[in-house]
């Protein structure tokens, strides 16, 4: 039967009582889901393709009963996730899945609304702008700063660049780069630790990826400004732009925090824009023991960072300030026939402020988790893991087949096992990893500093205790003795 022919019955949504039984179901699985998530293992046994080979090769041709699709989620979509949330997954900078979060997407799912203009959702706008606040309070940064949420800090970087490029040059919004003799090339600067997001926001907006300057860090992973300064100076004498600074406060490797003080006064002397990468480390900001991350903040012309990442809101959140906003909003307003009438006298419609049209109810879970928490309660789980990380450098130091790789000085620790050469050492370090991830009970990275692969552990998960990490650090010592034999 064609759904044109089908009965009325057959129309609209599922029904009502069914939908409230699987409702009541769903939020059963995810409170057991979030209860026992210790007990999965965390990485998938899967193959590749063996996911797809559990599903019909044709689109569906006619509705299924929703409760077969949930059985499905247990049968063919769980074995195929990677667990974030586990406590002792260590990947990465850990995962910020809450509760009061996983309420609010719940929530914003329901709701479904656009948030493109103050007319199309008057609350997403207002609240975005109202926890956009909270933030730039706890963070320290001057009322000149206004914000906009996107999805990603790397999302964010491109547009913080893209207002640098337009103001550092003549008409790019309305004529482009090609063909004009009187544009110059561009660089950008950022250190050798910095994310890659730099590169691509200058592929993306036509600056080119040779044009990324990537400056020498010192001794502590933190960019050089001596070297940034010859850099400068050896670009202006052969005849290139210098636009831009992307300074990092916590960079992806290391978490170290590039002098920010000292690089704002390069880009003061020479016109050029500072956007700070403060991601993962601009969290620290909330703990007044760790002020000092702020440092030359409130000197920059944009700032990202991302809740995502140490605030415990769920991804995808990613916050960028603006001082004196009206500079990203120069390059990004346009306001078609058709959302006119929607975008006439609102104090602000966040449309105008990116290249993206639709946007999500992002800030409901925002408003929800950090009013379950506080600036103290969050504070007091990010010096929870501050905590934790300097215990595991403290266990690394101690056992003589590892070494430190670099200095903690967040929620990350880098470090490697030792071995008779750099390069036996090398090939031990990506094996132990391999073999600790593929093993399932926790999740390690692996990354390179000076040229040599380390190992790499990451914390933000509220869930994760001293005794997760003690297993942890036990799993890892385990390998090493598997390995050595």
């Amino acid at each position: 039967m064609k759904l044109s022919d089908a009965p009325d019955e057959q129309l609209g949504d599922i029904d009502p009582a069914e939908f409230r039984k699987r409702l009541h179901e769903v939020a059963d699985w995810i409170a057991d889901y979030r209860e026992n998530i210790g007990d999965y293992r965390i990485s998938p046994a899967a193959k590749p393709g063996a996911i797809r080979a559990q599903l019909p090769g044709d689109a569906p041709e006619d509705g299924e009963p929703i409760g077969n699709i949930l059985r499905d989620v247990d049968r063919v979509i769980m074995p195929g996730v990677m667990h974030w949330a586990h406590p002792q997954f260590v990947g990465y900078f850990g995962a910020t899945t809450t509760n009061p979060g996983i309420l609010a997407e719940m929530i914003a799912g329901a709701l479904n609304i656009n948030a493109m203009t103050w007319r199309t959702s008057p609350v997403a706008t207002e609240l975005e702008t109202h926890v956009l606040q909270w933030l730039q309070q706890w963070l320290g940064l001057g009322d000149e700063f206004s914000g906009v949420v996107y999805d990603t800090a790397s999302i964010s970087t491109m547009h913080a660049l893209a207002a640098a490029r337009e103001e550092a040059s003549s008409a790019i919004r309305q004529r482009g780069l090609s063909g004009r003799a009187e544009v110059p090339m561009f660089r950008v600067y950022a250190s050798d630790q910095a994310h890659s997001s730099v590169d691509k926001a200058a592929i993306a907006l036509g600056l080119g990826e040779e044009n990324v300057r990537r400056i020498a860090s010192d001794a502590e992973f933190r960019m050089d400004v001596g070297a940034l300064r010859e850099a400068v100076f050896a670009d202006l004498r052969d005849g290139f732009k210098p636009l831009a600074v992307v300074a990092t406060a916590g960079t992806t490797s290391t978490a170290s925090v590039d002098p920010v003080a000292e690089i704002a006064s390069v880009c003061t002397e020479h016109g050029m824009w500072l956007h700070i990468d403060a991601a993962y480390g601009g969290g620290l900001a909330l703990l007044p023991e760790c002020a000092w991350v702020t440092n030359g903040w409130n000197d920059a012309d944009s700032l990202v960072i991302n809740p995502h990442k140490m605030l415990f809101v769920p991804f995808d959140f990613s916050v960028l300030y603006v001082r004196n906003i009206v500079r990203l909003r120069k390059v990004f307003t346009l306001v078609p026939e058709y959302l006119r009438g929607d975008a006439a006298g609102a104090e602000i419609n966040y449309m105008d402020y990116g290249v993206q049209l639709g946007r999500r109810f992002r800030a409901l879970k925002a408003w929800m988790v950090w009013r379950s928490f506080g600036r103290v309660g969050i504070a007091a789980r990010i010096r929870e893991h501050l905590r934790l990380a300097q215990l595991f450098t403290s266990w690394v130091n101690e056992d003589p087949q590892f070494e430190l790789s670099a200095p903690t000085v967040m929620g990350v620790v880098c470090f490697r096992i030792k071995a008779a050469d750099d390069s036996a050492s090398d090939a031990l370090n990506r094996r132990m990893v391999e073999t600790i991830n593929a093993a399932g009970e926790t999740y390690l990275m692996q990354t390179k500093l000076r040229g040599r692969a380390v190992m790499r552990m990451g914390l933000g998960n509220l869930l994760t205790t001293e005794q997760h990490m003690r297993r942890v650090w036990q799993i890892i010592k385990d390998t090493a003795a598997k390995l050595a034999l």
